[in-house]
């Protein structure tokens, strides 16, 4: 077990940076294992996530101060640097003598004794000359510098956004992520939940729009020590992924269809919006977060969740058999980027062409599995035209019997006058999300004379 918050922190970069593990997975693995106070689990927290976003400033300074450029730098020394840099730069609760003594003594405790010097050095004239990072002039790669993104997805939204709301967007992603819970209204009222979180010195911010939405902010430690939690009054799902399940608007009684479901944020919510009353058939082709989405409906008490595993591009016997199919397609997340730390440096523009192709052929098969009259709902966590506004319009091209049902005047966010809802975190503060609402045309009869 490891109780210093840093280098329990330098153990998880290691992980992500030299092994490519996922941040997220490697962060929770690790506070499982090491039972923290709550201020070291939320300095850990920090200082990974904080690391993982920060890569290219972090390594701009480096490049500035030091005689070799970051990526000639020890592995181990760079994410020691990086630690010690990012309490610095960003972290303006801790004391700069302790930043410093700290990261010393990290190099000390991680077989870098003969370092310690440099390190110190390092970060003491960082601190002596109040040091900003030495930015290109180019807009693009100044943006990417100053707030550490690629510079394709800069270059992207500028494009799209210009350069002041791309600024905006950059900022907004580099802070730190709220935690919505969606209120389960077959076991609790809302008002119950706010009173008992309260109760144990949680801060809560109803969001009006959301009837089912508490927003928790502050310190709130570990999810499952949460109150309601075991007994399944709420779920964890940011309010723009709960936008999905009010634009499908399912009905009591129907045939539904999640057709890439894992983990099940969404599948459980269209199971409380039902009531519990109807069918739902969760499809995934990946049995361990299936797994997943089997103990939050246990957890929950939710009955017409039926779990099938395997790839949504197949399962010909649901032809024509859904009154509702929601297709959340596997994508980039790159509306999800303050969320998903690394996210911004794994996705390239390669590897999103290839997840559109994907999207595509996921729309085509599962669309073959509603009524007609039916319903589709195409959603992704992506803010990328070519998986969301790209794939939608050649689906209409090549599907006639297809069009799109803009969502009613009231709803929580306005659509486009194309009737598709593309949430940009920077404007309506939450997750950014694609969703539109496909309805299939009824078929006429033909008669033979």
């Amino acid at each position: 077990m490891n109780n210093n918050p840093r280098q329990l922190a330098f153990i998880i970069l290691q992980e992500v940076y030299r092994k490519e593990a996922f941040a997220d997975f490697a962060l929770d693995k690790h506070l499982r294992k090491n039972d923290l106070i709550d201020a070291n689990r939320r300095l850990v927290t920090e200082l990974v996530y904080g690391c993982v976003r920060r890569q290219r400033s972090l390594d701009a300074i480096i490049d500035r101060l030091a005689k070799k450029k970051s990526h000639q730098q020890h592995p181990d020394l760079r994410i020691i640097l990086h630690i010690g840099l990012y309490q610095l730069s960003y972290l303006t609760q801790i004391p700069e003598s302790a930043a410093v003594n700290t990261t010393v003594e990290l190099a000390k405790e991680n077989k870098l004794a003969k370092l310690t010097g440099f390190i110190n050095g390092l970060l003491r004239e960082y601190i002596r000359r109040e040091l900003t990072i030495d930015l290109p002039k180019n807009p693009v790669q100044k943006l990417g510098t100053l707030y550490s993104f690629p510079d394709w997805i800069v270059k992207y939204w500028i494009e799209t956004l210009g350069l002041r709301e791309t600024e905006e967007l950059c900022s907004w992603f580099n802070q730190s992520p709220s935690l919505d819970l969606r209120i389960n209204p077959l076991k609790i009222s809302i008002t119950e939940v706010e009173t008992a979180m309260k109760n144990t010195g949680i801060c809560v911010n109803w969001i009006p729009q959301f009837p089912q939405l508490l927003r928790l902010t502050g310190a709130v430690g570990s999810i499952q020590k949460l109150p309601g939690y075991e007994e399944g009054w709420w779920s964890v799902q940011d309010s723009s992924a709960q936008l999905v399940s009010y634009l499908l608007n399912p009905q009591p009684g129907e045939i539904i269809i999640d057709a890439c479901a894992a983990p099940g944020g969404k599948t459980t919510h269209i199971a409380e919006l039902i009531g519990d009353n109807g069918k739902i058939f969760a499809i995934d082709k990946t049995a361990s977060r299936l797994k997943m989405l089997e103990q939050n409906s246990e957890r929950l008490q939710l009955k017409s969740i039926s779990i099938y595993i395997g790839d949504s591009r197949s399962f010909p016997e649901f032809i024509n058999q859904a009154d509702r199919v929601l297709l959340d397609a596997p994508c980039s997340g790159l509306g999800t980027l303050h969320r998903r730390a690394d996210a911004r440096w794994r996705q390239t523009p390669e590897n999103i062409q290839k997840l559109s192709k994907l999207q595509s052929e996921l729309l085509e098969n599962t669309a073959k599995w509603v009524k007609p009259a039916g319903v589709l709902v195409y959603a992704t966590c992506t803010i990328h035209p070519l998986e969301n506004e790209e794939v939608i319009e050649k689906f209409l091209t090549n599907n006639s019997e297809w069009e799109i049902e803009a969502p009613t005047i009231d709803f929580i966010v306005s659509p486009t006058v194309e009737g598709w809802v593309k949430v940009w975190p920077n404007r309506e503060h939450m997750d950014g999300f694609f969703m539109v609402k496909l309805r299939r045309k009824c078929q006429k009869l033909t008669i033979n004379n």
